[in-house]
């Protein structure tokens, strides 16, 4: 396996770990589910600004967290399906440091209701809900994601790797 591939391994491993953590930290008091949710691992959903190894990480993180944390098997899920959305479309946007935060909120204030009306039956209209989920990651991923991105981005390629095309879709590990 060359360094590239190691590196993107260890990368995407790290970013998951780093998920479950926040989450189940966030759970712990209380701010990981529920109408209106700030899960402080969201913020990590801002990282395919970097590097595309942060999709599968943090989807693979999204994942885990979810079946940790004792989440319906529709959150599980359609959940994590909503956060890989989200990381593909930071990943699209990866060249505009403002708008690369926007998919996730988008992709969360669209599943999260359904999955809260669907496997939860939280009450209230979908609007609602999709206000207050809105909320959470407009707190998590616009708020916290812009000041992740510019507290990395001076360190960037020592975090991620000084070459941008060693970490690119390409180079990801193939089954």
């Amino acid at each position: 396996m060359n360094h590239s591939k190691v590196l993107y391994l260890v990368h995407a491993a790290m970013i998951a770990a780093i998920y479950v953590v926040l989450t189940v930290l966030a759970a712990s008091f209380n701010l990981a589910s529920g109408a209106v949710q700030v899960r402080f691992s969201e913020v990590l959903t801002v990282l395919p600004f970097f590097t595309p190894a942060a999709i599968p990480g943090v989807t693979l993180g999204c994942l885990i967290a979810n079946i940790v944390t004792g989440c319906a098997l529709p959150d599980i899920l359609f959940g994590t399906l909503a956060t890989l959305a989200g990381c593909l479309g930071t990943y699209a946007l990866r060249n505009h440091r403002f708008l690369c935060t926007l998919p996730s909120v988008i992709a969360n204030a669209i599943a999260v209701p359904l999955i809260l009306r669907c496997a939860y039956a939280v009450p209230g209209p979908l609007w609602f809900l999709a206000l207050t989920v809105g909320a959470g990651e407009v707190i998590s991923c616009v708020l916290f994601g812009s000041a992740l991105i510019a507290a990395l981005n001076p360190f960037r390629s020592r975090i991620f790797g000084t070459d941008a095309s060693a970490c690119s879709m390409k180079t990801a590990p193939q089954d």
